[in-house]
């Protein structure tokens, strides 16, 4: 709990104590809007690994475009090996530095950080996973809102 003082007005701001949170991979099929949401522990090369070996089980028969920042995770030599060996499954396009724009998942990102984060007080981690668990219950049965806010609709 923090206490907060503004003049002589007192409030009192629920707080976790630490900065809580839950990492969540993501792509969009920007031709249905079918999403694909993976939560994860963290936000390395393993779980992004993960993620990619979802993606594969999910679309197996079919070339999979990732847009993609620079992050390290992205270059991890696990990451490279497992494309190597899936050939011409993946083909992934890497962004110019600080050009978040140019990814529509970038939108979803927002969108969901807007429904769920803001301006709401969860009180542990469980409740931020749940906030997102229903989030994405919803966005699998809105591909068609998905595509509107990704600005992918017809």
């Amino acid at each position: 709990m923090r206490t907060i003082v503004f003049g002589e007005v007192k409030w009192e701001v629920p707080t976790c104590g630490h900065h809580a949170h839950v990492s969540v991979f993501g792509a969009v099929n920007v031709l249905n809007g079918d999403t694909v949401l993976h939560r994860a522990v963290a936000a390395n090369a393993t779980t992004f690994l993960d993620f990619l070996k979802i993606l594969k089980s999910r679309y197996p028969d079919q070339l999979i475009v990732l847009v993609l920042d620079n992050a390290r995770i992205h270059h991890a030599k696990m990451v490279r090996d497992f494309l190597r060996q899936e050939g011409e499954s993946f083909h992934l396009i890497f962004l110019p530095p600080y050009s978040p724009q140019l990814n529509p998942i970038e939108r979803l990102w927002k969108w969901l950080k807007d429904a769920v984060i803001a301006n709401v007080f969860h009180k542990d981690q469980m409740d931020i996973d749940q906030a997102i668990a229903r989030f994405m219950e919803y966005i699998d049965q809105q591909p068609e809102e998905v595509l509107r806010r990704l600005g992918c609709a017809a």
